[in-house]
């Protein structure tokens, strides 16, 4: 038997007047989730604890089975396991994006916030502009670490977990009411608008009609996390692919491997079809028992706030990742469970994270189930199948049933 999870980021949302009273998800076509639901389970799971912030770092350790109340310890830390950062107990990890700031005359607390990944900027691009930061910030007791796109890493040796907001919360609005209180990390995000706002490559963003990634913007402090093995927990060899440090600290903490995906991005222009053949290689011909294909574009689409390019990067992971998938499964004869699910819902409306429950289809290839002929959060409100501890769902998809 082999085990599938499908985490289409954000993909839920809310319903939208543009739309006629859909969602994105029930506006996007998606023929393969909506033949796999009609022999599936359907239903609703709360993947973020009542009382903890809506995101990705929290709801995608509940799909894995790790209980954020227990084993959360800050986002950024997640993703200094990915880029190999070996934390100290008192370290202090920040998520460091490279965003773009409105650019008018004065203060640069006046200034708002345009964009939190500068047009999805490129890994080598952003390198550069690390760089950059690295040179112009130093100081002692501050590192800085290149990650990808436009998610970057500071660490503060023998530092102190501060409250940040993320940039993504906060898109058009001011943000002097969101800079950090310790002077230091204050001091060092208006520097870089100084060292980063006439950067050549900004220069030549402005000329292609990009957005300049003109700021550092710190968030996400925590310190270094401790997670239990996935295999040793579940008896599953498993193996993450994704192109987001975070997910792959996950694996890094979980002890699980990493497929590496080329031209994956996190973005909506990403590698679909490499990451769903290295799925069916890893569980068809490598060995592994579970895999965890993990896709960014419709998060990324949410904060956006666009309604079309969002539902183009379901209808992407529907065809070009899930269809795939379950077509290179059933070609090698092999038995599976798949759950397909987002973490959490990055509704167009408010373009940033929610904490309402999400609707998870599960489909087994050996039997039949009265499911729905259509997939979405309408028709998974309608079931019976509710997990309010959401980090137990995978639980249920890795249960050793008999047909």
């Amino acid at each position: 038997m082999k085990y599938v999870i499908v985490l289409s980021d954000g993909m839920a949302g809310r319903p939208l007047e543009e739309l006629g009273g859909k969602t994105t998800l029930e506006a996007a076509k998606t023929p393969v989730m909506d033949r796999l639901a009609v022999n599936a389970e359907i239903g609703m799971a709360a993947m973020v604890p009542e009382g903890m912030a809506p995101g990705s770092d929290t709801a995608n350790l509940s799909v894995m089975g790790y209980d954020p109340k227990i084993y959360y310890t800050g986002r950024s830390p997640l993703e200094a396991l990915s880029i190999g950062v070996d934390m100290a107990a008192d370290d202090v990890s920040f998520r460091c994006n490279i965003v773009t700031l409105s650019e008018e005359e004065g203060a640069y607390e006046n200034r708002t916030i345009i964009d939190h990944s500068s047009d999805e900027i490129s890994t080598e691009d952003a390198a550069v502009l690390v760089e950059a930061l690295k040179e112009g910030l130093a100081r002692e007791g501050y590192e800085f670490y290149v990650g990808t796109s436009y998610r970057h890493l500071l660490i503060w040796k023998q530092g102190q977990v501060v409250e940040l907001t993320p940039p993504h919360d906060i898109l058009t609005r001011r943000i002097g009411d969101y800079l950090p209180k310790d002077a230091v990390l204050r001091e060092m995000m208006e520097k870089s608008y100084e060292i980063l706002e006439h950067h050549p490559i900004n220069e030549e963003r402005r000329k292609k009609g990009l957005n300049p990634a003109n700021s550092a913007w710190f968030w996400g402090a925590g310190t270094r996390p401790a997670l239990t093995s996935f295999e040793e927990k579940t008896g599953k060899k498993g193996v993450m692919i994704s192109a987001v440090d975070l997910l792959k600290g996950i694996a890094v903490g979980a002890g699980m491997d990493k497929v590496l995906v080329e031209g994956a991005n996190g973005g909506l222009h990403t590698n679909y079809e490499g990451k769903a053949q290295a799925a069916v290689d890893a569980l068809t011909k490598d060995g592994y028992d579970f895999a965890y294909v993990h896709v960014e574009a419709p998060d990324e689409m949410g904060h956006q706030g666009s309604i079309t390019d969002k539902i183009q990067a379901i209808e992407n992971v529907d065809g070009r990742v899930l269809g795939p998938i379950v077509d290179g499964l059933e070609k090698a004869g092999e038995e599976y469970r798949i759950l397909v699910l987002p973490d959490h819902p990055t509704p167009i409306c408010v373009r940033t994270h929610t904490g309402e429950p999400i609707p998870y289809l599960l489909y087994d290839s050996r039997k039949a189930v009265a499911g729905i002929t259509e997939y979405n959060e309408k028709e998974a409100a309608k079931s019976e199948e509710r997990w309010p501890d959401g980090y137990r769902l995978i639980e249920h998809l890795l249960e050793e049933e008999t047909c």
